[in-house]
């Protein structure tokens, strides 16, 4: 079982229909090629219909399964792989069945049932969920569709590689996440085929790197409980297919962290203008780390997903507000009296700094009679400011300690 670079060109002639998949633009950035050093080009895949790739892999095996006699397909996914089959599911007039993890982020579990599907909640992990649509699809006339292990999914993901290198054409490199290997799978084969010269990097995050285990020991590796913001590559796991073209036609797997993947979140929000969620803005973390040397090259990171909710914005932006120190948490030992609340936010807003919120806290073990804490909220320009603030607070004789 494998993929071919006329299975990928199959599956471009299927994927005509562009109310299901359509050709997504791609968009040079200066600030992050300054930051670089070479010339970045965002290929913009969070702007597909579904918010990620997952329809073109979804369609290219539905479509070809929708004259047979399937009645009913079944698939698990975290969040994007759902949307993808649901959507290609409907577009093609077959029923969909969807579980999901429990955790799975609201905002996926929404769009998956407004596309068509029948959702249901299993479980805490990927495996856990898969493991129930596997027993699911065991009925009549039921097909289960794997987010990666199957060569008609892979071949669907690795028609970008053909749009990038019509976009692109002096491509150097591009960085592609990893979660099962089917982007990178079929994104590799492409560009093996019709750019050989083009390098290839793969990127996951520490909590679900299973891919560099695997390659060491020349097997799937599996993590039973990824832990990790960019839960759209949190599978847990790679399949012998997809771990093949890896090995085959991957130039280098790299990690990172989860903090760098949440300040990628922000720098695209703020230079980029692109909301992506973990997994598509981990590609840039990459970029902007330590392992990789991209110097004078044409780079395309791919911006695979745009499908995060809300709250899981907030915990990314809060912290990678705190790396910065544009978001810090004092807490303040005072005599309890009146105005000392006052005085303390005067120093604050002295500095320019702004109060999103203040707490009193009496209760607590440490302070004697007659004490508190003052706990701020505080937003600032970055360092400089932050160190300005505390300062000013400390001059005065209260007691501060930074508390995130």
């Amino acid at each position: 079982m494998t993929v071919t670079l006329d299975d990928i060109h199959a599956a471009e002639d299927r994927l005509d229909d562009p109310s299901v998949a359509r050709k997504t633009p791609v968009d040079s950035n200066r600030f992050l090629s300054d930051m670089a050093g070479a010339a970045v080009t965002l290929k913009m895949e969070h702007l597909q219909r579904t918010g990620s790739f997952k329809t073109r892999g979804a369609y290219n095996k539905l479509v070809q399964a929708s004259s047979g006699a399937v009645e009913r397909v079944v698939a698990a996914s975290a969040g994007n792989h759902a949307q993808g089959v649901a959507l290609a599911a409907t577009t093609v007039g077959l029923a969909s069945t969807i579980v999901m993890p429990r955790n799975a982020p609201q905002a996926k579990v929404d769009a998956t049932r407004g596309y068509g599907a029948d959702v249901e909640l299993v479980g805490n992990t990927f495996r856990q969920a898969m493991s129930h649509a596997q027993e699911l699809a065991r009925g009549d006339n039921m097909l289960f569709v794997h987010a990666y292990d199957d060569p008609d999914i892979v071949a669907g993901q690795g028609t970008l590689g053909l749009e990038l290198c019509e976009q692109v054409p002096d491509i150097d490199t591009v960085i592609v996440p990893i979660g099962g290997g089917g982007l990178i799978g079929g994104i590799s084969v492409a560009l093996a085929g019709v750019a050989p010269s083009v390098r290839v990097i793969g990127v996951q995050t520490e909590g679900a790197a299973t891919v560099p285990q695997s390659l060491d020991k020349g097997v799937p590796v599996s993590i039973d409980d990824p832990d990790t913001i960019a839960d759209g590559i949190a599978t847990g796991s790679v399949s012998e297919l997809t771990l093949s073209l890896i090995e085959e036609h991957v130039d280098t797997v790299v990690t990172v962290t989860d903090g760098e993947v949440a300040q990628a979140i922000l720098l695209l929000l703020e230079r980029a203008k692109q909301l992506v969620e973990g997994a598509g803005a981990a590609p840039v973390a990459a970029l902007l780390s330590d392992h990789l040397d991209v110097t004078g090259e044409t780079v395309v990171p791919l911006l695979c997903g745009g499908n995060i909710d809300p709250p899981r914005l907030e915990e990314v932006l809060d912290h990678a507000m705190t790396d910065r120190v544009q978001l810090l948490r004092l807490r303040v030992r005072i005599n309890d009296r009146p105005g000392r609340m006052a005085d303390i936010s005067q120093r604050i807003a002295a500095q320019g700094a702004n109060i999103r919120e203040v707490r009193h806290e009496r209760t607590v073990e440490d302070l004697d009679v007659g004490e508190a804490f003052l706990v701020f909220e505080v937003t600032t320009s970055g360092r400089g400011q932050a160190e300005n603030t505390v300062a000013a607070i400390e001059e005065e004789g209260y007691e501060v300690e930074r508390v995130n």
